[in-house]
């Protein structure tokens, strides 16, 4: 019995998207276990940083990887492997019962499911060969992935509180099962007739920078200043290593020639800028709300549908949007809106008798932003080169957003850090000095502020109603939003100055399609 192309199409789109709906959840249910696995590990605040970004450093490590390999072997066939991979690994990260191995469990499972993201983008892309076909199949990607990203907080409370952490992940098992079914179905196989060999060089060197540069923001401190500057060389000197590689070599994993194409460059600072500010903050964001706004769990959660939910509504009119006023206008406008609802949380979490209804509006306002952004940005990347590189052009753009998320994850726990650690008065300084009161600040990072008094018996006495350190848990968050606010703003009008203005030129568009297509 002959399968029509349209159902084909249709179960190869439910395939990907339960993935990338996995995948989301995965991103936005962790963040609010973070506490439990603080005291059920036990894990202290950069054993939390790590279990985040493990993951997203193992994602990039593989993205450039997947998407030679998606178009050289077939990208069917890559993407029913990863997804089988994420499945074991997730049942890994569920029976974890230390952070050291969880913290491994998660690189394993980045690695896989990065690079099944990929693929579904490249998927999506090849199946759908008509524009509009292709807005409409993104826009219910987009939609589908917001429902992972929106109700993560909430499935990964309720899970927490009606069985244990360890279902988080372990609920994954069963949905990749469900996943593969339709995709096995419904993916046609495709390849790039010019696929490229593996570019093992670019990989190496590009690994050693995103972890080295995430190693020295997170561990800095105690690494002592001359192994910092040392790690900070190397990571740097290993980027560049990887620039040179990629542009000399004749068959490199990222074709840096697309960059001269207008609309790819300016979506990509598009997934620099959602990663620069939204995804980071959402690891923090839980921290936040249960230690400096004092919220109970299941309120902390609600509030944190408010910052993603957004994201579920926005796609269809985010689509609109691209088809009527191009992707020159909606993408900066989204990172500017996102930029405008940080400045605005955090204009709302500085009054006296801050609460939940002074940062709503500018969760709100940030969610709106991302889900203007999001799908606009993926669209515009995957349609701005030629279909055959697909594969290439996805990889590129999930590896800006997963360098910028990882690096972004640590300088936000550092700038929240050395926020903390400023705002304590001097006296405390002084009773302490500066290794106990680096670990003061750590633990206040954590939200966790019950057991202070306990550990630091000389808060009995110059804070005894905890005033001081929930003021410093306040003050600094305010420094991340503003970071994340200002930046967003800068990244918006970079963003819409590389589109360039309406009817400019696109000679160097054209030549840089060509120089793709060989």
């Amino acid at each position: 019995m002959s399968v029509s192309p349209t159902t084909r199409n249709t179960a190869a789109l439910i395939g990907v998207c339960l993935a990338s709906l996995m995948f989301g959840l995965e991103i936005s249910s962790v963040p609010v276990i973070l506490p439990s696995l603080e005291t059920a590990l036990p894990a202290n605040f950069k054993d939390l940083q790590w279990i985040m970004n493990a993951y997203t450093i193992a994602c990039t490590t593989v993205l450039m990887a997947t998407g030679t390999f998606a178009d050289r072997y077939g990208r069917k066939r890559v993407f029913i492997t990863c997804t089988v991979a994420f499945g074991i690994t997730s049942l890994m990260c569920g029976l974890a019962q230390s952070a050291s191995v969880l913290i491994v469990a998660r690189f394993l499972q980045g690695l896989a499911g990065g690079a099944m993201l990929t693929c579904s983008i490249a998927i999506i892309s090849h199946q759908y060969q008509d524009e509009k076909q292709r807005g409409r199949a993104f826009t219910a990607w987009g939609i589908i992935s917001g429902i992972g990203l929106g109700f993560g907080p909430i499935i990964g409370s309720t899970i927490t509180a009606v069985s244990s952490w360890h279902w988080v992940f372990l609920v994954h098992v069963p949905l990749t099962v469900i996943a593969l079914v339709p995709a096995l179905m419904g993916i046609r196989e495709s390849r790039d007739p010019h696929a490229k060999r593996l570019d093992g060089w670019g990989i190496v060197t590009l690994t050693i920078a995103v972890f080295g540069l995430t190693y020295v923001i997170t561990q800095g401190a105690d690494l002592g200043r001359t192994t910092a500057i040392g790690l900070a060389a190397i990571a740097i000197a290993s980027f560049a290593a990887f620039v040179l590689v990629e542009r000399n070599t004749a068959q490199p994993m990222f074709d840096f020639s697309v960059f001269r194409i207008r609309k790819f460059s300016g979506a990509i600072i598009g997934c620099i800028g959602m990663n620069f500010c939204y995804w980071p903050f959402m690891i923090y964001l839980p921290i936040y709300f249960e230690g400096g706004l004092t919220l109970d769990s299941r309120t902390a959660s609600l509030l944190l549908l408010a910052y993603t939910i957004p994201f579920l509504v926005m796609p269809p009119i985010a689509d609109h949007l691209l088809r009527r006023h191009g992707a020159r206008i909606v993408i900066p406008l989204g990172m500017a809106i996102m930029g405008s609802g940080f400045l605005a949380m955090r204009f709302g979490g500085g009054i006296e008798q801050a609460s939940w209804l002074s940062v709503f509006p500018g969760a709100l306002l940030a969610g709106i932003g991302l889900g203007l952004t999001n799908t606009s940005v993926t669209n515009t990347t995957t349609g701005s080169v030629p279909s055959n590189r697909a594969g290439m052009a996805s990889g590129i753009d999930i590896s800006a957003r997963l360098i910028s998320l990882a690096i972004n994850i640590a300088v936000m726990g550092l700038i929240l850090l050395e926020a903390i650690q400023r705002s304590l008065p001097d006296t405390l300084a002084a009773a302490l000095g500066d290794q106990q009161m680096r670990a003061l600040a750590s633990t206040v990072a954590t939200g966790n502020l019950a057991s202070l008094h306990q550990a630091y018996p000389v808060l009995s006495v110059q804070d005894p109603t905890g005033a001081i350190v929930h003021a410093a848990l306040v003050k600094g968050f305010g420094w991340v939003m503003l970071y994340g606010g200002i930046g967003a703003w800068i990244l918006a009008a970079s963003s819409f100055l590389t589109f360039g203005f309406k009817g400019a030129p696109a000679k160097s568009d054209l030549g840089c399609v060509a120089d793709a297509a060989e």
